[in-house]
């Protein structure tokens, strides 16, 4: 994903989570909301925001790529 100046805030991510949950497996949202509700870091925040950015219109190759960077981050 392309690195921001913007640090995007827990309420941001879970807004684009929200967006982009139709497109998502059902699973990793409930991974992603459990996640947010830690203490998580800005860099944290700020990565899974550009995973879930235009997750929609990713090609499936490209949504299978983030779905694993998305279980990384989540899983550690």
């Amino acid at each position: 994903m392309s690195n921001c100046k913007i640090d995007h805030s827990s309420e941001d991510v879970k807004k684009k989570l929200q967006e982009q949950s139709p497109f998502l497996n059902t699973k990793l949202v409930e991974k992603c909301l459990l996640f947010l509700s830690t203490d998580t870091s800005q860099t944290e925040l700020n990565e899974l925001f550009h995973l879930l950015k235009k997750y929609d219109l990713s090609t499936d190759e490209e949504k299978n790529v983030r779905n694993q960077k998305i279980e990384v981050l989540i899983s550690n």
